[in-house]
């Protein structure tokens, strides 16, 4: 019998359980791409529920028998990456025309990866930034994500360090694609 996944916007009453699962992903899909410290750092300080993206409508769960298999989404501002309590400035709007939309924060359940969930996630981020006028899409991915987003048709754009508390340095690529690859 195959699994039902709904995907429905996120909302500010799944903060707790998107943190939740976000610390999880992290911890168990870093291993092997980042240290502990890395993992723990990186988690703290970057990783997070994005509130603007809440309330824009364009941050997404994937739910399976009404539990949260997975999270993600896309951003009309120029934050490219981080929850919360990794922002200092406000956060404009991007012109579709010559910006891309931003993919932001995929996070999956570690009992539910390799199950075609990320990529159910971007087939829908991507529908929505075509229909809201975006012609590409541009995300900053840590190590494990990599191999995922480049099967969706993402290249790189440039490798570089995220530089976090106490000295630790968190490598990450930035990646593009334009919104019509197929996913």
């Amino acid at each position: 019998m195959e699994q039902a996944f709904l995907i429905r916007p996120a909302t500010a009453a799944d903060r707790s359980a998107l943190r939740a699962l976000i610390e999880r992903s992290a911890a168990a899909l870093s291993v092997g791409f980042y240290t502990q410290e890395q993992t723990v750092a990186v988690t703290r300080e970057v990783f997070g529920v994005d509130s603007q993206l809440l309330a824009d409508g364009t941050y997404y769960v994937v739910e399976t028998g009404g539990a949260i298999a997975a999270c993600g989404g896309w951003g009309k501002r120029s934050t490219g990456f981080g929850g919360d309590q990794a922002k200092s400035a406000p956060e404009p709007l991007l012109d579709p025309a010559t910006e891309a939309a931003r993919i932001r924060a995929f996070f999956v359940e570690p009992a539910w990866v390799r199950r075609g969930l990320g990529s159910l996630l971007m087939t829908h981020c991507a529908a929505e930034a075509s229909a809201a006028g975006f012609g590409a899409l541009e995300l900053v991915s840590t190590l494990p994500g990599v191999p995922l987003y480049r099967v969706l048709g993402f290249t790189d754009v440039e490798s570089f360090d995220l530089q976090l508390s106490d000295g630790v340095r968190v490598p990450v690529v930035r990646m593009r694609r334009t919104v019509l690859e197929r996913t």
